[in-house]
This record gives structure tokens, sequence and C-alpha cells, in this order.
């Protein structure tokens, strides 16, 4: 409690400097004198392997392929969690997730009434305070109850579904609850979720462009239950259903959901370009966490939920053109909580004082083609935990301890854990020492 009231304290103290802050200008000097805007969109559920630039042959994404032929792909871009809720909290608070108390997934039954602490400030916020436009559409998974409503996180416009996925249909969750809002409103709106999502996003560029804005498009392909365009509802108010849908073939289902997300986004695009935003819109693409095994993670060993690269490794797309060199790619390591600082860095927009972030600002990298920094990275879900440095990984999983090369070893094939006794030791280290510091704050969700 002590430690939560000083957070509380530390924000009000925050709100207030930034209040009184005269506003600076944030604008790139592209000859026009526009604001730069932000459009960031995640999939859920998407595997490293599931995308035609990232090499698979069954599943065709022409308007995903577009943009990384306009823009950059990311090789060695992970989520910060394993699963949805981690690492939606990393991406919008800039830190690491065991730090906002969601180091687990915000269940309906176990955690309906908790959700992303208040007082942490989200990336939506330090933008709002500068003049921008902020909107989700999509899934927010940050908690049910309004209280944690994205309206009260620093967002001026939601619409979506707060739940960790829905019927695509019928809009019902798991747990037999209608989740679809306006606001902080439910509402009965018909439509395939997917292009529900593509729809308001495109009404939101379309009332905000001619401001400054940060739109954030959460989608839920190819998140089950695994429904296409034309399937009917699973899922009704009050009622249990299969969690997965009832489509036996989900693998064609997930081909499906991929190839209309991919469809959006297209639209989505065409959008940012008939309103005459590409010169000055910066565009990231991303998925909160590895595909589970109806999807591909490519050569990857492991899946959701899991900490071998499978589980964390995802794709990543960054658009931004005159600015990124197009076709081109980035292997240094980038994660889910670096977006914050990188997207405030390019707008000129500088962090908030007194906010510590755990996230590096990558444009330097991105943008200039500079080196990225050395720096351990750490992952913890459940029992499960792992570090990487300098390409050296230590990962616990299962009650055994692996040691892998990635550099040489990308697919985890070979443990040289009794090889190198001095990576085990060095890595250890660093993660018992991360650890202790994470173990502060309390946890909310496990």
């Amino acid at each position: 409690m002590k430690l939560i009231r000083q957070k509380i304290m530390s924000v009000a103290l925050l709100c207030f400097l930034l209040i009184t802050i005269t506003m600076v200008s944030c604008k790139k000097d592209d000859g026009k004198g526009k604001y730069i805007n932000f459009i960031l969109i995640m999939a859920d559920d998407l595997g490293y392997g599931d995308l035609s630039c990232y090499g698979n042959k069954h599943i065709q994404t022409p308007y995903i392929d577009q943009l990384a032929k306009e823009g950059m792909l990311f090789t060695n871009y992970h989520s910060n969690g394993a699963v949805c809720s981690p690492t939606r909290a990393a991406l919008l608070t800039g830190r690491y997730q065991q730090k906002s108390g969601i180091e687990g997934v915000v269940t309906a039954v176990k955690y309906r009434h908790a959700g992303l602490p208040l007082p942490e400030v989200t990336m939506a916020e330090v933008f709002k305070e500068y003049g921008y436009k902020t909107g989700i559409v999509g899934k927010w998974h940050l908690g049910y109850d309004t209280l944690y409503n994205p309206l009260n996180q620093g967002f001026d416009y939601f619409t979506g579904y707060v739940s960790g996925n829905i019927d695509y249909i019928s809009h019902v969750d798991q747990t037999g609850y209608s989740d679809w809002w306006i606001g902080k409103d439910t509402s009965d709106e018909p439509g395939y979720s997917t292009d529900m999502i593509t729809t308001h996003s495109i009404e939101f560029l379309k009332n905000n462009h001619d401001k400054p804005f940060l739109l954030y498009i959460a989608h839920e392909a190819p998140h089950y239950p695994y429904q296409g365009r034309n399937d009917k509802a699973d899922r009704f108010q009050g009622k249990k259903a299969p969690h997965l849908g009832s489509r036996e073939d989900r693998e064609n289902a997930y081909r499906e959901m991929i190839g209309i997300m991919d469809e959006g986004i297209g639209k989505v695009m065409k959008t940012v370009n008939d309103l005459g935003l590409s010169k000055n819109t910066m565009v990231f693409f991303c998925s909160d966490n590895g595909a589970n095994m109806v999807g591909s993670n490519g050569a990857l060993r492991g899946f959701k939920g899991q900490l071998f690269e499978g589980g964390t490794r995802v794709p990543a797309i960054a658009w931004f053109p005159g600015v990124i060199i197009p076709s081109s790619k980035y292997h240094d390591p980038v994660v889910s909580m670096d977006i914050m600082p990188t997207f405030l860095s390019v707008a000129e927009i500088p962090i908030p004082e007194g906010l510590d972030l755990d996230g590096v600002d990558v444009s330097p990298g991105v943008l200039f083609g500079e080196p990225g920094p050395e720096r351990p990275l750490f992952w913890r879900y459940g029992d499960k935990k792992s570090v990487t440095f300098n390409s050296w990984k230590l990962l616990v999983q299962d009650n055994d301890t692996m040691v892998f090369n990635l550099k040489d070893d990308l697919t985890e094939q070979e443990n040289l854990l009794d090889q190198y006794p001095e990576k085990l030791n060095q890595l250890l280290e660093i993660l018992i020492a991360w650890e202790q510091e994470v173990d502060n704050y309390e946890l909310i969700t496990r």
C-alpha cells in the first residue's frame, strides 16, 4: 500500500507539471509544418511465420507485405509477454509489465475487477498532454470494469472490446457477456469484428486527419474463436460455448482471419494516403505474442505461453515514407516497451520528468541505421523466466534450465548449459538482479 500511495503522489505531481508546461510544437519540418501522426497496429496471436513477407507459403498478406516493401521489417522484435495482457501493459507504459502488476492475463473470472492501475502513465496520456487526439479501436484487455476503461487511461476515443476475445459475430466473450463497447457503454452494433475494427479506424482517421493523432488499432485476428466472415455465431449471452468456435477446419479459418485483417489494414493505409497523411504519419505493425499450435512461428521453437523464441519473437514492420529506407531490415533486439519512448522521440515529445521507462528509443537505428543499444532483456510468465544478452539466452522453463547461443542456434536446439558454465553464471546473476527489482512491485495478475 505504501508503494501504491507513493505512485499516486508521484503521478499527481507529474500531472501538475505537465499541465503547467507550455506545449512544445512536436512538429517535423517537412515543408508543411505538420505534426507527426502515429498509427500502432497490433495483431493478436500472430506468429513469426504467419505472414507471406516472413516466408509463409500458404497465407498471402499483400497489404502487410506492402508495408514491409515500403518500410522496414524487423527480424528480432519481441513481445514483452508470452500472452496478451502483459504485452499490452508494457506497450502502453514503456515499462516491464511486472511494474504495473500485469504479469498474467486479465481473465474474466479471476480478475474481473482488476486492471491496469490508473496511476500508471500511458503513452496515450503523454500524447494527449501535447495536443494529440488519441484513439483505440479493438482489443483492450487491461480491465473489464469501467474504472479501467481506455477513456480513463488517456484515450479520447474507444470502440472495441475489453476481454481477451469475443465471438467475431455475436461479440460475446468467453463467459457469456456482451462485449462490444462505444466509450463506456456496451453496444449491440452488428458486424464481423475485424471489419468493424477497420471501419471505426477509418472513421477515426477521417474525423481527426486535420489534427495530430495517435491511433492504436488492436485487432482480434487471428485469436480464437476461429470464425470467418460468413460463419454463424457460436457464443450467446449467458450461455456456455466452445472457446475455439465450432469450425473443425481451424487452420483454414485461421488463414481466412489473417486475410481479412490484411485486407482491413490495406483499407486503413489507403485512407492514410487518400487523406494526404503519408508524409507525416508513422505506422508500426506488430503482434502481442507468438502463435499457438494452429498458427506458424516458422522455424522457431515453442508457442504462445512459452518463453522459447516462438512464444515472443513476432512479426513487426515500421512504415514512414521518406524517412525509413524502403525494403530495409532491422536485426537488433526490440521489444514492445520500446515503442512508447520511440514514438515520443520521433514526435519530439520529452519523456515526462520523473517517469522511469524500461523501454529505449530505437529510432536512431530504425531511422538512421545506427546500432541498437546493448542491454539485457527479461521475460517472466508464471514459473517461466528468461534473459537474453548479446545473443546469449538463459531459459528456465518446465523444471529445466537451458542456455542457448541464438546467433548460431535461433531454433534453440542445442542446450549449452554444460559447455558454458560462465555464461550460465553471468546470465543468472543478471536475471536474479532484475527479479529482485521487479519483485518490489505488487502483482495484480500472475
